[in-house]
């Protein structure tokens, strides 16, 4: 068996993946909106904790400030809908408290962390469903520039967190696809292998290629001195304040 018997659709659609930030001004009907969430509740959760939320932001004005502070008004306020997915504890700490137990199975690192990753993959799902409908897709992940705000906005109770937005619509231009690191830079057996995942030089000589001669934006650099520039210093710090004030904590025993 090779790549062409075993290829279809769904694949193809995976493989061409490029976020779009040039939206038609085209709203979504009200069946996509359903279908789009129908995917994303179908997505694995560990357990089947499904702790997870999904807002629409349906209001223009909130909507705007949501761009605002995400950094992203075009393609936020120009698209077919928005969302904001929240890793969510609070439906859960309901039911405890309603049954007089306690919450402290919701507050450590794991539970936050299995909340994240129940909330990735459900937008992720969204994610394929939708461009398996001809539409594109952004993640917004700016909205933790300012996450208390958001909270805020949002009317957030405890054991929640804003972790990104999912801006859906229908594209007006597409973006050209970004090589991703080659398999030897990612894949191991059996253990992790340091030497091929640290050795960059083929993909900064295909990344170096792709910045200078994409349609648009070129630029002389390559994925080395992308990561470099981009993580020289801690981004949004307050995010731990904001983790501890939702009722997050590194301890057992919250404070």
């Amino acid at each position: 068996m090779n790549d062409e018997t075993i290829m279809n659709p769904t694949i193809e659609k995976m493989l061409l993946h490029a976020s779009v930030r040039d939206f038609k001004e085209k709203p979504l009907s009200a069946d996509v909106k359903e279908l789009l969430l129908k995917a994303a509740q179908s997505g694995a959760s560990s357990n089947f904790l499904q702790a997870y939320s999904i807002i629409e932001i349906a209001d223009n004005d909130l909507r705007r400030e949501l761009a605002r502070i995400s950094g992203s008004d075009d393609y936020v306020n120009q698209t077919g809908v928005f969302y904001i997915f929240v890793a969510d504890w609070y439906r859960q700490a309901q039911i405890l408290r309603t049954e007089n137990k306690d919450v402290k199975a919701l507050q450590n690192m794991e539970a936050l962390t299995v909340a994240i990753v129940d909330t990735t993959i459900a937008a992720q799902n969204m994610a394929i469903a939708a461009e398996s409908m001809g539409l594109g897709i952004c993640y917004i992940g700016g909205i933790r520039n300012d996450i208390a705000k958001v909270a805020d906005l949002l009317d957030l109770p405890e054991l929640t967190v804003p972790l990104f937005g999912l801006t859906i619509g229908m594209p007006k231009t597409r973006n050209e696809v970004k090589p991703r690191l080659p398999r030897t830079n990612i894949l191991s057996v059996n253990a992790y292998n340091r030497v091929t995942v640290s050795d960059l030089q083929a993909y900064n000589e295909q990344t170096s290629d792709y910045y200078a001669n994409r349609s648009h934006h070129q630029k002389s650099t390559d994925w080395t001195q992308e990561m470099s520039n981009f993580l020289t210093k801690p981004r949004r710090e307050d995010v731990a304040k904001f983790l501890k004030k939702q009722g997050f904590t590194l301890n057992r025993k919250v404070d």
